[in-house]
């Protein structure tokens, strides 16, 4: 399918990889696609309906990135629900949903789950060195070095199991479809596995950059008892969620230009953790994906231009 629309172009495309598969995500529309056990793609599509509050707050700098967090958590879990859904049918061409009880039960338990091993553990093991570390300043950079070392050790980890090698090849295929989309590349599985791995609007860049902001926020707070730190430290996370979605938006724009590509680097470096090299199959999914958001685009090509980008896939 050919990209080179002015329409197409201006959208900001966001997505994920799921168990054999890959979600995106347009302006106003969704669509995820799983290779079934079987052989085939089942292909799942919906658009997109956001709540007015949320409609209202995109609008708002810094507050925006954790509505846009939220709403990808959220669309991510259901993401992964179907593919696993798919994996596990392998007699028909659709997957059962699941409940919405369910549902938000596994996603409180994965955002709880996150805050207690990126935030939490980091701070509690740092208090450790409150006896010997004078500096307030010291302290938080002490944490925020923890806190990358488990974001990495828990990436290398998980990394060495053979259905996240797999995912983290169907995030490979997924950054390198939308970086054909935003090169008006004609979507072929040639023209796909030419571009990069790596995308600056990866969610693998954004939690590096929530640990960097979260040196200078916790910093200014100093050493406070332990309680309000764990508090300050749940607390403050929508308004560093916010910061760095500024961040990784306008880096993500002035892409060519030297300053934003130094100071995307470190985020574009870890990918490295997160992407592997996909095979054509796993790239035919990400194409069928995003065809078919491209395909709703167009039938609401006569809506108004989203006030937000999608971020990418969450810290897979």
């Amino acid at each position: 399918m050919s990209v080179n629309s002015s329409n197409e172009l201006r959208i900001n495309y966001g997505g994920q990889a799921v168990l054999e598969g890959v979600m995106m995500r347009g302006r106003r529309t969704v669509a995820i696609a799983v290779r079934h056990p079987a052989g085939h793609i089942v292909l799942k599509s919906e658009p997109l309906n956001p709540k007015r509050l949320s409609q209202r707050l995109r609008g708002v700098p810094f507050v925006r990135g954790a509505v846009s967090l939220w709403e990808m958590l959220v669309i991510g879990m259901k993401a992964l629900n179907f593919s696993g859904n798919v994996m596990l049918d392998e007699g028909s061409e659709g997957a059962a949903e699941d409940s919405p009880g369910a549902m938000g039960v596994s996603l409180a338990m994965g955002v709880i789950g996150g805050i207690a091993l990126f935030f939490v553990l980091p701070l509690i093991l740092t208090s450790f060195t409150d006896e010997i570390v004078e500096s307030d300043v010291v302290s938080n950079v002490v944490e925020g070095g923890i806190r990358m070392g488990v974001f990495i050790a828990y990436m290398a980890l998980i990394g060495l199991l053979p259905d996240i090698k797999r995912v983290w090849m169907y995030h490979g295929a997924e950054h390198q479809t939308i970086n054909a989309i935003e090169a008006g590349e004609t979507l072929t599985v040639d023209n796909v596995q030419r571009q990069s791995l790596q995308h600056p609007r990866c969610g693998t860049s954004f939690m590096v950059t929530l640990v960097a902001i979260s040196i200078l926020v916790f910093s200014l707070m100093g050493r406070p008892s332990m309680e309000l730190r764990v508090i300050s430290r749940i607390v403050l996370l929508p308004l560093i969620a916010g910061i760095g979605y500024e961040f990784i938006m306008i880096t993500a724009r002035n892409r060519g230009n030297l300053v934003p590509r130094i100071l995307s680097a470190p985020g574009m470096w870890f990918q490295r953790l997160t992407t592997r090299e996909p095979d054509s199959l796993q790239i035919e999914v990400a194409i069928a994906a995003m065809d078919k958001v491209l395909e709703l685009e167009e039938e609401l090509s006569d809506l108004r231009p989203p006030k937000m980008a999608a971020i990418d896939d969450r810290a897979t």
